[in-house]
């Protein structure tokens, strides 16, 4: 068998999926060029903040711990920088608050977990339920100020071209950094220094440990990098895709966000590829309820992208390896 040929056999559930949605995709949108761009565009919207909250259970568990405080981690964070921007007047305070708190919250995650030696699930429990209250509290005790959005930005002739132009090239700037992390978070875990130690500890961290690699440092970087991630992702709900901050606004995208890192098999491009898959999902229940379709019934059409993850999650985590060493609290004793 050829090469090519070989690739397409390997790859051919990808390729027949893809053609599927895009067909899919002409249909709901009645092939309007207008339409479908913004089934598209929403679809890339959609996906961001689960490949943020994805690439941060990457780094958590490609390192050996469990994280399942990335929902919490995105709320408290979009919380503190719409409030942040909200108190300042400029966007990027809110954006750099919400990155501060989500390290953070992952320097905590990584006391608890790390140090403590404590069980990492109800660590990450302990995040979440943290993080509802407080916000839900202070939500409440004061009123919502207005933040502002980002802009979009343009990036010249490429915008200008049909469909890909306003899908991949008119983006606001967080956007665009989602997009650049994953291939230099992709490189930094297989062609790195610290993504092989990373890996390591995860994988055996006791043989890490005798080259010198320190376990418990590795995993507070990691956990402490992730945690900027997902405040990233807050940052970016509150501030580039809504401009405001509601009470529990991550709606359970903290947990999606693990589904589709299981779904990209702890990969940084598969995780990407993932996120559209879920995105695409959001981007069609919008389109039902535009176009009226099964709308006798609201809450059926508003569970799609929550269907879509438990098929997804049944189907493939069972042939999914996470690293050998994940869950697993380690000591040089």
């Amino acid at each position: 068998m050829s090469e090519p040929t070989n690739l397409l056999y390997r790859y051919r559930w990808w390729f027949f999926t893809a053609l599927a949605l895009v067909l899919f995709t002409l249909w709901t949108a009645e092939f309007q060029e207008a339409q479908t761009t913004a089934v598209l565009a929403a679809t890339l919207r959609q996906s961001t903040p689960l490949v943020l909250g994805a690439l941060c259970g990457i780094l958590g568990e490609r390192s050996g711990v469990i994280n399942i405080g990335i929902e919490g981690q995105m709320l408290l964070s979009a919380f503190a920088g719409f409030l942040a921007a909200s108190s300042s007047g400029d966007l990027l305070v809110g954006v750099a608050t919400g990155v501060a708190v989500g390290m953070l919250m992952g320097a905590f995650l990584a006391f608890l977990s790390v140090s403590m030696q404590g069980d990492q699930i109800i660590a990450g429990t302990v995040l979440n339920i943290s993080a509802m209250g407080i916000t839900s509290f202070f939500f409440q005790q004061g009123r919502t100020l207005p933040s502002g959005k980002t802009s979009p930005i343009e990036l010249g002739p490429l915008s200008d071209l049909p469909v890909l132009g306003r899908v991949f090239f008119s983006n606001r700037p967080l956007t665009y950094l989602t997009l650049l992390l994953v291939p230099v978070l992709w490189y930094g875990l297989f062609r790195t220094t610290w993504g092989l130690r990373t890996r390591a500890v995860g994988e055996h961290p006791s043989a890490a440990e005798t080259v010198g690699v320190s376990v418990a440092g590795m995993r507070y970087l990691n956990l402490i990098l992730g945690g900027g991630l997902a405040g990233l992702a807050g940052a970016y709900l509150s501030l580039e895709s809504v401009g405001s901050f509601e009470r529990l606004m991550t709606n359970g995208r903290g947990f999606v966000a693990l589904a589709v890192m299981i779904f990209g098999r702890w990969n940084p491009v598969g995780a990407w590829g993932a996120a559209l898959l879920f995105g695409y999902a959001n981007a069609v229940q919008t389109q039902f309820q535009f176009r009226g379709w099964l709308t006798d019934d609201p809450q059926f059409v508003g569970m799609i992208p929550f269907v879509v993850t438990i098929v997804v999650v049944a189907g493939f985590v069972g042939r999914a390896r996470p690293p050998a060493a994940i869950g697993q609290p380690y000591s040089r004793e």
